[in-house]
């Protein structure tokens, strides 16, 4: 295995860890920490759909290459066109956006605690994900500098 591998138990461990962050932060018990009044339960509801939205248009985009684990699919090719436009991640855009809703509607330090928890272990699977698909195609450092990782315009590579 080089360093531009990633083991497949630990890609797998990262999507279960996903999961193990998502499914508390949509049933943990409600805190009060702010008032949920209707203008936070819209921002909220539009956080939530938002995330899906984004989510569901970058699945469509990647087609066949679609995959939970950080490990590109073999045979696939490199996508930048639709969400994949404004970031390198979109689904791991789309699971933010997806958290702040809930976290939102939850007002709770639980529920701002998991949705730390989820952007960082979003980010170590973007940087891994990202070392492979750079090995994978030579063209990925231009894409990996003209746009950001998971917040357009945030997180450009240098070359």
């Amino acid at each position: 295995m080089t360093r531009e591998s990633v083991h497949p138990a630990l890609a797998w461990g990262l999507v279960g860890a996903q999961f193990a962050l998502l499914i508390p932060l949509a049933v943990a018990p409600r805190g009060d920490l702010w008032v949920r009044t209707a203008v936070v339960v819209g921002i909220a509801i539009a956080l939530v759909g938002a995330g899906v939205v984004v989510g569901v248009a970058a699945g469509i985009t990647l087609g066949r290459a679609l995959t939970p684990s950080p490990i590109p699919r073999e045979g696939s090719q490199l996508v930048t066109a639709g969400v994949y436009r404004l970031v390198r991640h979109p689904i791991y855009s789309g699971l933010v956006l997806l958290g702040a809703g809930l976290a939102l509607i939850g007002a709770s330090w639980w529920h701002g605690a998991l949705l730390l928890a989820l952007i960082a272990l979003l980010s170590l699977k973007a940087r891994l994900e990202e070392r492979m698909l750079a090995a994978r195609f030579p063209e990925y450092a231009d894409y990996a500098a003209r746009t950001g990782r998971i917040v357009p315009g945030v997180g450009r590579r240098s070359r």
